[in-house]
């Protein structure tokens, strides 16, 4: 297995990098300390935002490279570009029609999935922590890809990558903490919720990291797959809430700073 910083393998590294974004998740829940509300044009902003960083990397972290990485492998890079990032929609869309899951500013009966009598503030975990099963897998593909000889994968692209999604991530966190504060929970309490939502990309990220260091073909489908998986999140989910109350003008702005902050970095560390 190719190692990289001092004898660090890929999944190692992927394991890191997801605890990172996990950390900010929670630093974004941690806004819960020092606000009981937030402002609805805030969110929808950050929302925005959000979707912006989402879509940019798709492409510039994960299709652009799956279809270049393909091209390297011999294969015809429209197979694997296209049937991974249909995949990945389709993986997306059954565990949302089956994951009990709330999105906000809905109410309880208007919940996803198979029908529970789990609370509101579990149902409303559950949603963020969907989206954060593709971000999770996103940055372990990337950084498994370190592994993979010949091919175009950079660590300064996983790590413009994690920091993208690290980024996105602290207003999924708040979105999640601040609610709940406002519906009664204790600031620790709503908290310990918010951060829960990101536990899944750690473990995300080593099984991503580890699937393509193990089954190198694999890679460019991967890469393929966490796009439409993200894609799947951003159309379904984020652009809908941000666009909540009003204010789109506002979360259209977020989506693009968005859009343009991970191309940035991408560009800058790729």
């Amino acid at each position: 297995m190719v190692t990289l910083l001092n004898g660090i393998n890929p999944v190692v590294l992927a394991l890191l990098a997801t605890m990172f974004t996990w950390a900010v998740t929670a630093a974004g829940a941690g806004l819960v300390f020092f606000f009981k509300k937030i402002n609805q044009t805030v969110l929808n902003m950050m929302l925005g935002f959000a979707s912006g960083i989402m879509i940019a990397a798709s492409f510039w972290s994960l299709l652009n490279p799956a279809i270049a990485m393909a091209e390297v492998m011999g294969m015809n890079p429209v197979v694997p570009a296209v049937t991974g990032f249909l995949g990945g929609g389709a993986f997306l869309f059954l565990v949302d029609r089956l994951l009990p899951h709330l999105h906000l500013g809905q109410s309880t009966d208007q919940a996803e999935g198979i029908k529970t009598s789990w609370q509101r503030s579990v149902l409303l975990v559950l949603a963020i922590t969907l989206h954060n099963i593709p971000e999770g897998l996103a940055v372990g593909v990337a950084f498994g890809a370190l592994a993979v000889p010949g091919t175009t994968a950079s660590l300064g692209a996983a790590i413009a990558l994690a920091i993208g999604i690290g980024l996105q991530n602290f207003p999924e966190g708040a979105a999640v903490s601040i609610p709940l504060r406002r519906e009664g929970f204790t600031r620790t309490k709503a908290f310990m919720y918010g951060q829960a939502s990101g536990i899944v990309e750690p473990l995300a990220g080593v099984i991503g990291a580890a699937l393509v260091v193990f089954i190198q073909p694999l890679l460019p489908f991967a890469l393929a797959f966490a796009a439409g998986a993200m894609i799947y999140v951003v159309i379904e989910e984020l652009i809908p809430e941000a666009q909540l109350h009003g204010s789109s003008d506002y979360s259209t702005i977020g989506g693009m700073l968005g859009f343009a902050v991970m191309m940035l970095l991408d560009v800058a560390l790729g």
